[in-house]
């Protein structure tokens, strides 16, 4: 049988099973449990305001780009007639004859109610002439008569092509891949199958390329470029260092559309660059270089801005390696080049990491550099995202760039925590 202690003596005492006791006659592990979990209710409240503000303006909106990529029910709910006879068509060449009077139908109710303009409007992204072949059948529905597949036929010929009903089938359901098939090259033809869209509208999976070959190429000269610049604030004096790093971080604190002005003023045909080469007698006045509104362009400024990004966490990493270690393997005999490979270089991989994954990523996303530099060789696919949002006003083809930029990077941040470990990256 257990013996407690006397109340007089402690403030403890325990069970019969040998549970600790509190004062109160709690046992200790219950209070400890409690203490605990509210702790963490505490803890959890201080971060609320940050979970909601990162959960409405971060997380909903990329929830919501993604749901409109493959969720489109403009024509389900403006044609809802057209819709069911679609469900039991086979898909083989034109529709019958039940498709075309729930067609009429739902045209002669969307033109009371001013939705054709709409329907053809959604139609016209994926197949060219749907909205006036939409609104201008509509205006001469209610004069059609059985038989209604004849009649539309007569008055235009493109009703009769099986691709526009394959097309107008994959719209005709609450989710549609269409979007995602157009970010890729690709559509639907006359059989229902996935092929490749013309040649000559090939586009976005050669913008997709170009962003990522370029992101990397960017992400390298950062590299090649900020590396010695990191060794050397490094390893200079501390007042001497501080300074440089000053005018390391100028661009962050300099506007963008001022950065951006003042490479077009230096780059431009006339600008201070190749009108001093041309004043050296360098290059011939009439064969200037175009240096600007192409991909030299992009590229320049880019590596211009994001230069820090890779700079300070390699320069942050190579402050904390202590020169002892150059010394005592010199002191084995190794040389310099071998000391710096074999010794120093390694271990400022988590710094390089860090740096290029920044860069990297911050690269793909790029938007007003390409906008105003790139000129038509250097635009990256955030400014077709852009271009369907403002102009084309194709959202749902938008947000499934937008999804498909969001997936590969993740899928290359996925990648980098296999090979390297997220765990190794060091920033400060």
């Amino acid at each position: 049988m257990a013996v407690s202690a006397a109340p007089s003596d402690t403030n403890s005492a325990t069970t019969g099973n040998g549970q600790l006791l509190a004062a109160d006659g709690v046992p200790l592990s219950t209070k400890l449990a409690r203490a605990t979990r509210r702790s963490r209710i505490q803890a959890f409240l201080l971060v609320l305001p940050l979970l909601a503000f990162v959960t409405i303006f971060f997380v909903t909106p990329i929830v919501k780009m993604a749901m409109l990529s493959f969720s489109d029910d403009v024509f389900v709910t403006e044609m809802p007639r057209t819709t069911k006879a679609l469900a039991s068509w086979n898909g083989q060449g034109v529709p019958d004859e039940p498709v075309f009077k729930a067609l009429v139908e739902d045209l002669i109710e969307g033109r009371k109610n001013r939705t054709t303009a709409k329907v053809g409007g959604q139609l016209n992204f994926i197949y060219s002439g749907a909205r006036s072949l939409v609104v201008s059948t509509g205006r001469r529905a209610k004069r059609f008569e059985a038989p209604f597949k004849e009649a539309v036929i007569n008055k235009d010929k493109r009703w009769e092509d099986p691709v526009l009903w394959q097309l107008i089938r994959t719209v005709s359901t609450p989710t549609t891949s269409i979007y995602y098939l157009n970010a890729v090259d690709r559509t639907v033809d006359a059989q229902g199958k996935v092929v490749q869209v013309d040649e000559n509208i090939r586009i976005h999976l050669q913008i997709f390329w170009r962003t990522l070959w370029l992101s990397g190429l960017v992400t390298f000269l950062c590299f090649l470029l900020g590396y010695p610049v990191a060794y050397l604030l490094a390893h200079l004096p501390t007042k001497t260092s501080n300074l440089l790093l000053i005018c390391v971080l100028l661009p962050f604190w300099t506007s963008l559309l001022v950065r951006i002005t003042a490479w077009i003023a230096l780059l431009q045909n006339d600008g201070v660059i190749l009108s001093s080469l041309v004043n050296l007698g360098l290059i011939a006045d009439q064969g200037r270089p175009q240096l600007v509104y192409n991909m030299f362009g992009t590229i320049v400024a880019m590596v211009h801005v994001l230069m820090p990004l890779m700079i300070l966490p390699i320069f942050s990493v190579m402050k904390t390696i202590s020169p002892s270690y150059m010394r005592a393997a010199r002191s084995l005999g190794a040389t310099k080049v071998t000391a710096f490979r074999r010794v120093y270089f390694p271990q400022t991989l988590p710094g390089i990491a860090a740096g290029s994954m920044l860069v990297f990523i911050l690269s793909v996303g790029y938007y007003i550099t390409p906008a105003l530099l790139g000129g038509q060789s250097g635009v990256l696919i955030s400014n077709f995202i852009a271009l369907h949002m403002e102009s084309t006003l194709n959202w749902g083809l938008a947000a499934a760039l937008g999804t498909l930029l969001l997936m590969a990077t993740l899928i290359l941040y996925w990648l980098f925590n296999t090979l390297i470990g997220i765990d190794k990256l060091k920033v400060g």
